[in-house]
C-alpha cells in the first residue's frame, strides 16, 4: 500500500450530518507516533488535517523533548513581536492610534462633518462609516502582509527542502546543510519562537535525520556517513552527541531499534577514544593526547568514562598500601590510648597527592567538568573508609578507651584533611563542604556504636570513681568502729551501766579545729531538735585521739579522728560509741569530695569533646551526637548529684542531728569561742557543695552552651532540666542541713546562757550574791558594758551568719539571718524568764539587750529589728523602782506601742514577775494596772 493510502486510512470519514466519525483528540494522539514523512503526507489530505499537523504545540513538544526549547525566551520573543507589530503597549501602538486618528479626521472633513463650533453637525453618516471600515480593513491587510513577509524572510523553509529516499527517509544531508559545519551547530541555533516551532524543528530534522537514519541502517562502524563526513574526533563526538539528543524526539515505530543502534555506534566510538586516552595516561602525556581525548569524551557524553579511567588507574588507587599501615596506630600505643602519628602521616600524604592531582586535572580536563570531587569521593570510599575501619575494629577489640580516642582522633584529622585540599578550576564554591561530607560519610557506619560506647564508658568510669570513694569511707568507718569496740565487754557494761554512764558523761571532751567558710545556699524552716549524748572523747587515755589536718579538697580520712598507732581502745560500749560519733562529726567535711567532682567533670569533658566532633558531621549522625552530648551531661549530674553529693549531705544531716552541746564540757576551744564545731564543719561541707555547683555552671556554659550543643533557654532540653534538678537537690539538702545547723547554733547559745548566767547568778541581781562573810548583798557592778555572756552569744552568732556574706544573694541571706534572729530572740526570752532582775542589776540587762540590738541592726534585716527593739524596751521594766512609782511601772507594762506589737500586756507582765522585788510590789502594780483597765483583779 502506498504511503498516501496509509495516510488516508486514518483520515476521518464523514457521516451524513457532516461530522467526523473519529474524535479529533484520538487523531491527535495517533499523529504523534507517525514517521515524519507520513506526517507530512497526512497534512496534504485536507485543510483540517493540515491545521492539525501544523499545530505549533505539536512541534514545541518535540523541541522540549530534546531540551532546546526555552519557554521564557519564547514568551519574551512573542512580547517583542507584538510590540513591533503594534499589538502590544508601546510607541508602535501609539503611532498606529495616531495614524488611525488622522485618517478618521480626513474622512470626516471630506464628508462635511465638523466638530464643535462647526456650521454643520451630522450625528450619523452611513457613507462615512463604510469608508472608515474600508480604511481599517486596508490597514489590517497591509499589516498582515508585512507580518507574513517578515516571518518568511526570517525563517527557513523547514521541511520543504527535505528529499526523501525510496523508503521515505532522508537519503542524504539537504542542500541547506551541505556545509558540515552548519550541521555541527544546528541544535545551538534553534530559536524558541512561538508560531515557528515547526520550522525550527524542520531545520534540526533536515540536518540530523539523514545521519540518524543512516546510522540506524549501518551494520558496522565503517558504514555510517557521519564518520566519512567528519574526520576529526572532536567533530564526530559533537555530531554523535547531537544525534543522541535528536533521538529523543523520535516517536515513530522502531525508535528503540534505531536508538539502540546509535548507542552501539557511540559506544564503539567512545571505547576507541578511551583507549587513546588511556595510552596517553600511561605515557603521562597530560597536555597532548590526554587533554585532547578528555575534551572529546566530555563533548560526547560528559566524560564519565574518561574520569573513571583516570581515577582507577591513578597511583593512589593502585598502590594505596604505600600510604601507611593502619595497625601502626594501635600496635605501639599504650593501654587506653592511640598513636596519632601514623594516621597524621596517612592524611598528610593523601592531602599532598590530591593537591598535586588538582593541578593535573586542570591541565587535562576542561574547566566545565568537575573531576576532583569524584576523585575525592572514590578516595573516601576505597582508601579512607578502609583505613578507618581497620583502625577502629582493632582498637575496639583491644580497649574501649583506645577505641573512643581513636574515633575522635581520626575524625579530627579527617576534618583537617578536608580543609587542606585545594579546589580545581571546575570545583564549586562549596568544595570544602563537599569534601567534609565525603569524610564524614566514612565515619557514619561507626557513629552509632561509638556514641553508645562513649556514654557507657563515661557512666562506668564515673560510677567506679564514686564506688571507690564510698568503699574507702565505709572501710575507714568500719576500721574505726572495730578498733573502738575491740575491748568492749558487753556483758560487763550491762552489769555496770550506771557507772559507765557517769564516767562517760563527766569526762572532758576534745573539740576538733575547723575552718569556717561560707555557703550560698538557702535553708528550710526550723524543725524540732533531736539531741543525743555524743561526748567526743570518752576514752581513758586522752592521747588516743588526735585532731586531723584539713584541706580545701577533702579526701577520705580528712577531717576524721583516727586512733594513733599503739593507742588503747575504750573498754566500755558507751565510751566506744561516743568516740565513734566523735569521728563522724569531725569528718562531716569529708562526706563528699571536690576532687571526685573534678575527676567526673574532667571525664565528662573528655567524652563531650570527642562526641562534639561528631556533631560537625551534620545530618542525622550529627543530631544524634548532639543528643548524646546532652545525655553525657545528664549522666554527670545524676552520678555526681544523686550518688555522691546527695548521699554525703544526708549523712551529714544525720550526724549533725546527733550533736548535743549539753554533753560537751569545752565549747569551740579551737575557734576562739566563736564557732560551734559541728556547724562550722557542716558549713565547710556546704562550701564544697557550692564550689561544685559553680564548677558545674562553668562546665555547662563553656562545654555545652558556648559550643552550641545546648540552648540554655530551651526549657525542653534534658540537660537544662537536669541542671535545674541538680541545683534544686543541692538547695534542699543544704536547707535540711542548715535547719539542723540553726538548731545546733541556738542550742549552743542556750548552753552558754545557762552555764554562764545560771538562774541563781548575781549578774542581774547583785543583791542576791553572797559576800565574803556569807551574807547576801554583794557589791554592785556599775560597769555599763554588756556581760561576757552577751558578748559570747553575739560573737558566736555573728561568726556563723557572716559565713554566708558574699557567697549568696541578698534575699537568701536575709531569710537565713531572719531565721537565726527569731530563734535567738526566743532563746533570749526564755533565758530572761529564768532570771531574777533587781533594779541595780537592770543596768547590765539593759546593756545586754542594747548589745543584742546593735548586732541585729548590723544585719540590716527590717523584719528582725522590731523584735530586739522590743526586747531592749522590755529591760526598762526592771529599772523603775516600783515601791515609789508603781503607776509608772504599770503604764510601761500596759503601753502596747512601746513594744512594737511584739509583746502583749500579759506577756510583759510575765517578764515583770522576774523582778527581784515583785512579791513586794505586786499588789501595787496590779492595782495600778487595774486602774488603767488592763487587768481585772
Amino acid at each position: 500500500m502506498s504511503n498516501f493510502k496509509r495516510a488516508s486510512i486514518i483520515t476521518p470519514s464523514v457521516a451524513a450530518n457532516g461530522k467526523p466519525v473519529l474524535p479529533a483528540e484520538l487523531i491527535e494522539l495517533v499523529l504523534d507516533y507517525l514517521p515524519m514523512q507520513e506526517l507530512m503526507r497526512f497534512a496534504c489530505t485536507s485543510k483540517r488535517m493540515r491545521e492539525m499537523v501544523y499545530d505549533d504545540s505539536r512541534w514545541v513538544k518535540r523541541l522540549q523533548s530534546m531540551g532546546v526549547w526555552d519557554e521564557a525566551e519564547a514568551r519574551k520573543r512573542a512580547e517583542e513581536m507584538m510590540r513591533r507589530m503594534g499589538r502590544g503597549p508601546g510607541p508602535p501602538a501609539a503611532a498606529a492610534a495616531a495614524a488611525n486618528g488622522s485618517v478618521v479626521a480626513s474622512l470626516s472633513s471630506a464628508s462635511g462633518v465638523s466638530g464643535r463650533g462647526g456650521g454643520i453637525t451630522t450625528l450619523f453618516d452611513a457613507g462615512f462609516e463604510e469608508e472608515r471600515e474600508r480604511q481599517r480593513a486596508s490597514v489590517e491587510k497591509e499589516r498582515q502582509v508585512k507580518l507574513a513577509r517578515a516571518r518568511k524572510e526570517s525563517l527557513s523553509s523547514g521541511f520543504e527542502n527535505i528529499t526523501m529516499g525510496t523508503n521515505g527517509t532522508p537519503s542524504a544531508p539537504q542542500p541547506a546543510y551541505r556545509d558540515p559545519m552548519v550541521a555541527l551547530k544546528v541544535l545551538s541555533k534553534v530559536r524558541s519562537l512561538r508560531g515557528a516551532a515547526r520550522q525550527e524543528y524542520g531545520k534540526v530534522y533536515g540536518a540530523l535525520a539523514p545521519f540518524y537514519f543512516d546510522m540506524a541502517r549501518s551494520t558496522s562502524h565503517t558504514d555510517p556517513v557521519l564518520f566519512q563526513t567528519y574526520r576529526d574526533p572532536e567533530q564526530q563526538a559533537q555530531m554523535l552527541a547531537q544525534l543522541e539528543i535528536f533521538a529523543k524526539s523520535d516517536y515513530a515505530d522502531g525508535w528503540y531499534t534505531r536508538e539502540e543502534r546509535l548507542e552501539s555506534m557511540t559506544s564503539i566510538f567512545e571505547n576507541a577514544v578511551l583507549r587513546e586516552f588511556e595510552q596517553g595516561y600511561e605515557a603521562q602525556d597530560y597536555d597532548g593526547r590526554m587533554r585532547r581525548y578528555a575534551h572529546v569524551l566530555v563533548t560526547l557524553n560528559g566524560g564519565a568514562g574518561g574520569i573513571d579511567i583516570y581515577i582507577q588507574n591513578h597511583t593512589l588507587m593502585v598502590h594505596k598500601d604505600r600510604l601507611g599501615n593502619p595497625l601502626d596506630c594501635i600496635r605501639d600505643a599504650p593501654i587506653g590510648g592511640i598513636s596519632p602519628g601514623p594516621s597524621y602521616e596517612f592524611f598528610r600524604s593523601l592531602s599532598m597527592s590530591l593537591n598535586e592531582q588538582a593541578a593535573v586535572i586542570d591541565r587535562v580536563f576542561p574547566p566545565t567538568v568537575d573531576v576532583l570531587l569524584p576523585f575525592v569521593e572514590r578516595v573516601g570510599e576505597d582508601i579512607i573508609s578502609e583505613y578507618i575501619t581497620t583502625v577502629l575494629d582493632e582498637a575496639h577489640g583491644k580497649n574501649i578507651e583506645s577505641y573512643l580516642k581513636a574515633v575522635a582522633s581520626l575524625l579530627e584529622q579527617g576534618l583537617q584533611f578536608a580543609n587542606s585540599l585545594q579546589p580545581a578550576k571546575a570545583s564549586k564554591p562549596d568544595f570544602p563542604e563537599q569534601v567534609k561530607q565525603v569524610v564524614t560519610r566514612c565515619f557514619e557506619p561507626h557513629a552509632d556504636l561509638y556514641l553508645n560506647e562513649e556514654i557507657d564508658f563515661f557512666k562506668s568510669k564515673s560510677n567506679a570513681e564514686v564506688d571507690a570513694w564510698e568503699k574507702r569511707l565505709k572501710d575507714e568507718e568500719a576500721s574505726n568502729e572495730s578498733f573502738y569496740m575491740s575491748n568492749v565487754n558487753r556483758q560487763a557494761v550491762k552489769n555496770d551501766f550506771l557507772s559507765s554512764f557517769k564516767k562517760v558523761v563527766m569526762m572532758p571532751v576534745n573539740v576538733l579545729p575547723t575552718i569556717p567558710i561560707s555557703s550560698p545556699f538557702s535553708f528550710a524552716t526550723s524543725k524540732t531538735h533531736s539531741s543525743v549524748i555524743t561526748p567526743t572523747t570518752a576514752i581513758s587515755n586522752s592521747d588516743t585521739l588526735e585532731p586531723p589536718s584539713r584541706s580545701s579538697t577533702p579526701v577520705p580520712g580528712a577531717g576524721r579522728i583516727s586512733p594513733k598507732p599503739g593507742s588503747e581502745a575504750p573498754t566500755n560500749e558507751l565510751a566506744a560509741k561516743a568516740a565513734i560519733m566523735s569521728t563522724r562529726l569531725a569528718g562531716l567535711a569529708g562526706l563528699f569530695s571536690i576532687e571526685i567532682a573534678l575527676n567526673l567533670t574532667h571525664a565528662a569533658k573528655s567524652s563531650l569533646e570527642r562526641a562534639a566532633l561528631l556533631v560537625k558531621m551534620g545530618g542525622q549522625s550529627g543530631e544524634e551526637a548532639r543528643e548524646q552530648c546532652e545525655a553525657i551531661f545528664v549522666a554527670l549530674l545524676q552520678i555526681l548529684g544523686t550518688r555522691h553529693i546527695k548521699t554525703g549531705f544526708d549523712k551529714a544531716v544525720n550526724h549533725l542531728s546527733d550533736y548535743d552541746p549539753r554533753t560537751v564540757a569545752e565549747h569551740s576551744r579551737d575557734q576562739g569561742g566563736k564557732g560551734v564545731e559541728p556547724l562550722v564543719t557542716f558549713l565547710e561541707l556546704v562550701n564544697v557543695g557550692d564550689l561544685i555547683q559553680q564548677m558545674i555552671d562553668v562546665f555547662f556554659l563553656q562545654e555545652l552552651a558556648a559550643a552550641k550543643l545546648v540552648d540554655r533557654d530551651d526549657f525542653l532540653s534534658p540537660a537544662v532540666n537536669e541542671k535545674k534538678r541538680f541545683e534544686q537537690m543541692l538547695d534542699e539538702r543544704v536547707a535540711a542541713g542548715l535547719n539542723k545547723g540553726i538548731d545546733v547554733l541556738i542550742d549552743e547559745v542556750e548552753f552558754i546562757c545557762a552555764t554562764t548566767q545560771p538562774p541563781g547568778a548575781a549578774t542581774f541581781n547583785p543583791g542576791a550574791a553572797p559576800t565574803a562573810n556569807g551574807k547576801q548583798g554583794g557589791a554592785v557592778d556599775f560597769d555599763m558594758g554588756p556581760t561576757e555572756t552577751a558578748k559570747k552569744v553575739v560573737d558566736i552568732v555573728s561568726s556563723h551568719t557572716s559565713m554566708l556574706v558574699g557567697s549568696t544573694d541578698k534575699n537568701m541571706l536575709e531569710v537565713f539571718n531572719q531565721e537565726v534572729g527569731v530563734r535567738l530572740f526566743q532563746a533570749l526570752c526564755k533565758h530572761l524568764k529564768r532570771q531574777r532582775v533587781s533594779v541595780d542589776g537592770s543596768i547590765k540587762l539593759i546593756s545586754d539587750t542594747t548589745h543584742y540590738y546593735s548586732y541585729i541592726v548590723t544585719l540590716k534585716n527590717k523584719a528582725l529589728t522590731p523584735y530586739f527593739a522590743a526586747l531592749r524596751e522590755l529591760a526598762q521594766i526592771y529599772l523603775i523602782d516600783a515601791k515609789h512609782y508603781p503607776k509608772e511601772l504599770a503604764s510601761i507594762i500596759a503601753d502596747q506601742d512601746k513594744y512594737y506589737g511584739i509583746f502583749r500586756a500579759e506577756e510583759v507582765l510575765e517578764f515583770a514577775e522576774r523582778r527581784a522585788d515583785w512579791f513586794e510590789v505586786r499588789t501595787a502594780v496590779e492595782r495600778a494596772m487595774f486602774g488603767l483597765g488592763c487587768i481585772v483583779m
